[in-house]
């Protein structure tokens, strides 16, 4: 079946963001006197939005009042320092504009602060992407399929006419929730193997390989 529009998390699975989201994470557990964390615990904690990530980051038995003191603080500092060390993945530009030359629409869709997203898209997607999407108030993070619905309302496309991309089971269950087909990338935040025990159906180890994979369904 051909697809009309490929909607893309964008954490892990189109810009390395890792080290940015650790660096702004450890500022705020420096700024509260906490423990800092690795950068392959941020990895593993991150997916679920900002509030999850702080919640897993801050040492156990944290209070919740002490938890929301320290998202207040990083939603901010993040906002201000998330294009330091963040990339588009090798490969990932040369995908999405032979995606846009066939006709494809494109969205971002990221549990990410709406600003964020944005901004991020607006620095490294400009001219590529139809829409990107970001948690707001209104909004719940995946895996609940808010975004991905209010993205194919905005695009005027049936959600079976649409493909969910992503790197992780946050990304599997979002898709499975919104009633869309899943196809997963094995160079993001998750391994091939965590994907599998997912349930990922259709598994990708390069933008190429996703590219010719995406194509090939529209002949």
């Amino acid at each position: 079946m051909r697809y009309d529009a490929i909607l893309l998390d964008m954490d892990g699975t189109v810009l390395n963001t890792i080290e940015d989201l650790a660096d702004a994470m450890n500022a705020a557990l420096r700024h509260f006197g906490m423990p800092e964390r690795s950068l392959a615990e941020v990895r593993a904690f991150v997916g679920n939005g900002a509030k999850r990530l702080v919640e897993q980051a801050v040492p156990a038995g944290t209070d919740e009042a002490r938890r929301d003191e320290v998202l207040a603080w990083y939603k901010p500092y993040y906002d201000a320092h998330c294009q330091i060390k963040t990339r588009p993945y090798d490969g990932i530009l040369p995908l999405l504009r032979r995606l846009r030359a066939a006709g494809l629409r494109l969205a971002v869709i990221s549990n990410k602060p709406d600003p964020a997203v944005a901004l991020l898209a607006q620095e490294h997607f400009a001219g590529l992407l139809d829409l990107a999407v970001g948690e707001t108030a209104r909004l719940r993070r995946k895996p609940w399929p808010d975004m991905v619905e209010e993205a194919c309302a905005r695009l005027g496309l049936r959600k079976e006419r649409c493909l969910y991309v992503g790197d992780s089971e946050v990304d599997v269950l979002t898709a499975r929730n919104a009633g869309l087909d899943c196809a997963s990338v094995c160079w993001g935040f998750r391994s091939r193997k965590e994907l599998e025990n997912a349930g990922a159906a259709h598994l990708f180890e390069s933008p190429e390989a996703l590219g010719d994979w995406i194509l090939e369904r529209g002949k």
